[in-house]
């Protein structure tokens, strides 16, 4: 079974043009770039442009999946709640003959769009290279195993897999996440201690595995 791949929100923050467009929602994470090709020139598409890049949670109800809902006190009907001004593939509000309802899946529900799922918490770690004394900072998703943290890791040292990522002097399982590890977490400790988390940031020491003994 194939592991869903994790996003942290700044990641999802840098895709926030029409051209390349990101959201966030439910836990999701959806390539909306297509849908923007699709509809290009659509004002329905403005209210998604205005929010490229962010977590659109609030437009939708958790329950049903659906877009949020509420009574219109002058009609009495159920409408569709979208205070930033109806988008594509919200239906208007009384019958129109202009609108095409033959789209199939509405784009909220395609999972065609979907790329991922967004880390529910992220943390920093600090990656120090013991070969040549290099240190990195990662912010990397907590569902991550370290198997995922290396692909992280490599636009930064391509041979990270020629070595052994150790912490606290035991070596780490690579197909386990940081904390199945035993590396805590202490961000909720340090937040309630006051203490700057940029202090205590866990460090990852990699070893590289050179055998230079003779046969």
């Amino acid at each position: 079974m194939v592991r869903p791949k994790f996003f942290t929100p700044s990641e999802v923050a840098a895709h926030n043009t029409a051209a390349d467009l990101w959201v966030s929602f439910l836990g999701k994470v959806c390539d909306l770039s297509p849908l923007m090709s699709r509809y290009g020139g659509d004002a329905l598409l403005l209210p998604i442009v205005e929010s490229a890049g962010k977590d659109i949670s609030s437009w939708f109800d958790p329950q049903t999946q659906d877009v949020r809902t509420y009574v219109d006190p002058g009609s009495s009907c159920v409408r569709y709640y979208t205070p930033r001004g109806r988008f594509i593939h919200v239906p208007p509000a009384g019958p129109r003959s202009d609108w095409a309802s033959d789209f199939g899946e509405p784009w909220w529900r395609d999972q065609n769009y979907q790329v991922g799922l967004l880390s529910t918490k992220t943390r920093w770690i600090r990656v120090i290279n013991t070969l040549t004394s290099q240190e990195q900072r990662l912010e990397v998703c907590s569902e991550e195993t370290l198997e995922d943290i290396v692909q992280r890791y490599l636009r930064y040292n391509a041979h990270a897999r020629s070595y052994t990522w150790k912490h606290d002097g035991r070596s780490l399982d690579m197909s386990w996440t940081l904390s199945e590890n035993g590396v805590v977490d202490g961000d909720a400790e340090l937040e309630e201690l006051r203490l700057d988390r940029d202090a205590f940031t866990p460090a990852i020491l990699l070893h590289f595995n050179d055998d230079l003994t003779e046969g």
